[in-house]
């Protein structure tokens, strides 16, 4: 798992913190006698840790002080957890989160609209540190649904009531309408905005919109986010999918190939349904090769998504994939499962209403994912629509926004999983990826070292759980076992209470650039760049090309429309 170069680290840090750290005295925090871990650098050892104006000024095996110091006797120190798949974006849902021991919490699938204005919503107003994306399902939205109203940012907080509104018509039109030429150059003007504005990637919920994203529309969108060297994270086209010919891993190939072709980082989140292990093997060869792909899981054999998804309809659903709704689709707000009369009623009356889904396949998966390298824990974490002082049993909704990593460190315990590589499918190899797509954020964090910030996750390795369950009032339940949750140097998680008002929380983001980068696809363009060096010169009579690529020039336009 170390690289060469944290080989050499490792062998050489303890002697070097000490002396560093020999003369230093006094700390804003001082963090004693715990068993501090870092993934990258392969440290696992009881030692000191100092923290000064929000970052580790010191890893030591030396005694401190600080002006403030907690006893981490007999509990792991370890770099805050970081989560890519983040719709925890309400009070109560923010809540359970930092009690779960996340420090970062990321949305990558849907992203938001208006990017700038979403990173003013949360600045100096929020515990943990928070970043966004520029989504292809809003940016679709905007084209294919002119009558939603989107003059105020939009996220997925707010995602599943504009897709209800969009259906208003009787055709939700960002799923399943198929984007003339001049609709996708505007759908991917909008997401080079987002970018150009600091979003941290391509956003794209393709899964849901599988009828109306043609092949190049999504090429063309991992194109726009080429430009800048950012990743494409999405839920794929046919995820889930598992009868040929259209099992989920074609639709892992065609972002895939994509990536690859256009040398561009990809995130292929929640890999934890059918073709995982396929999907899996794939990007271990891609990362043997240099390239920066990488996947996501959590640890419950059950998903939470709306009722109205295009994938839980009968044709699809029962139909194609053999599933029974009284078996496998729970209302938590009626706290019952649903017979296929009543989920179509409540589907009809309830659009915007998140349902909770079970794959009976993923209870012999799970144990495989605690193991797989480099597929990371993220929880795809869900809103509660409630604020800071609700009750956390108040909660409805699936477990995983509360008890994702307490329910990891139980599974990866009954596996035999060594913790520091649970710490790093947390922590490290999300930073790592991101980092390596030039996120300077992600490049010092994930990282227990002098010099990084201090984003800190302090957590009992044997006892750490999540008592979470699907029960109406147990939903909400907050993971067990995380006494301590330190963001940028401050104490979010105090002795196992979530402390109100410490908002410590800082953007992840890219730098602002003043001008974006979008380049407007044209068959026209297509063919000059194309055709020539594709089919060779070929010389009409008269000993000219241009008939050729005229004719070529009218054939792809004619296409195109």
């Amino acid at each position: 798992m170390p690289s060469l170069r944290s080989s050499i680290v490792a062998g050489f840090l303890l002697p070097l913190v000490f002396a560093a750290t020999a003369l230093a005295q006094d700390y804003d925090l001082a963090i004693v006698n715990g068993r501090v871990i870092d993934p990258e650098t392969m440290l696992d050892a009881v030692l000191n840790v100092g923290v000064k104006d929000g970052r580790i000024a010191a890893v030591t095996g030396q005694p401190i002080s600080g002006e403030e110091t907690i006893d981490a006797t007999g509990l792991v120190v370890s770099p805050g957890f970081i989560d890519t798949h983040f719709h925890a974006l309400d009070g109560l849902a923010v809540r359970l989160a930092a009690l779960d021991g996340v420090t970062t919490g990321m949305d990558l699938e849907i992203g938001s609209s208006m990017v700038p204005e979403w990173y003013a919503t949360k600045e100096g107003a929020w515990p943990l540190n928070y970043g966004t994306c520029a989504s292809h399902e809003l940016a679709r939205m905007m084209i294919h649904d002119p009558e939603v109203d989107m003059s105020q940012v939009i996220d997925a907080t707010t995602v599943f009531a504009k897709r209800a509104e969009s259906g208003k018509d009787g055709v939700q039109g960002w799923s399943v309408t198929r984007s003339s030429l001049e609709q996708m150059n505007k759908i991917n003007a909008l997401i080079d905005e987002g970018l150009r504005q600091g979003g941290l990637c391509v956003a794209s919920t393709v899964g849901y919109a599988r009828e109306g994203i043609t092949t190049y529309e999504m090429f063309e969108a991992q194109r726009t986010g080429a430009r800048y060297g950012r990743p494409l994270a999405l839920h794929a086209r046919l995820h889930g999918n598992n009868s040929t010919p259209y099992e989920a891993q074609l639709g892992f190939a065609e972002v895939f190939t994509n990536a690859a072709l256009l040398k561009a980082p990809l995130l292929y989140m929640h890999d934890n349904d059918y073709g995982w292990w396929e999907i899996e093997e794939k990007l271990q060869l891609a990362r043997a090769q240099g390239l920066n792909m990488w996947s996501e899981y959590y640890p419950y054999d059950s998903a939470a998504t709306a009722i109205s998804a295009v994938f839980l309809q009968p044709e699809t659903w029962e139909e194609s994939w053999g599933y029974k709704y009284e078996e496998t689709i729970y209302d938590p707000y009626q706290d019952k499962y649903l017979p296929k009369d009543e989920f179509l009623q409540t589907a009809k009356e309830h659009p915007d209403r998140t349902v909770i889904v079970f794959n009976p396949n993923r209870k012999k998966w799970i144990n495989y994912w605690v193991r797989m390298p480099h597929m990371t824990v993220a929880a795809d974490s869900m809103w509660s629509g409630m604020s800071w002082d609700a009750k956390l049993t108040d909660y409805l909704g699936h477990p995983r926004t509360a008890g994702t990593h307490g329910r990891t460190f139980e599974l990866a315990r009954q596996e035999g999983v060594p913790l520091m590589f649970t710490i790093a499918q947390m922590s490290y190899w999300p930073a790592k990826h991101l980092g390596d797509a030039g996120l300077e954020a992600m490049q010092e964090r994930g990282r227990l070292q002098t010099g990084m910030i201090a984003d800190i996750t302090i957590f009992h390795a044997e006892a750490v759980r999540s008592p979470a369950t699907y029960k109406v009032g147990e939903q909400g339940l907050p993971t067990e076992g995380i006494p301590y949750v330190i963001v940028g140097g401050q104490q979010v998680v105090k002795a196992g209470e979530f402390q109100m008002g410490v908002w410590a929380g800082a953007p992840i983001r890219y730098p602002v650039e003043a001008e974006g980068r979008f380049e407007p696809a044209s068959a026209a363009k297509w063919v000059d760049d194309n055709a020539i060096r594709t089919i060779g010169p070929i010389i009409d009579s008269s000993g000219s090309s241009e008939s050729v690529i005229q004719l070529h020039r009218d054939m792809a336009t004619n296409g195109a429309n």
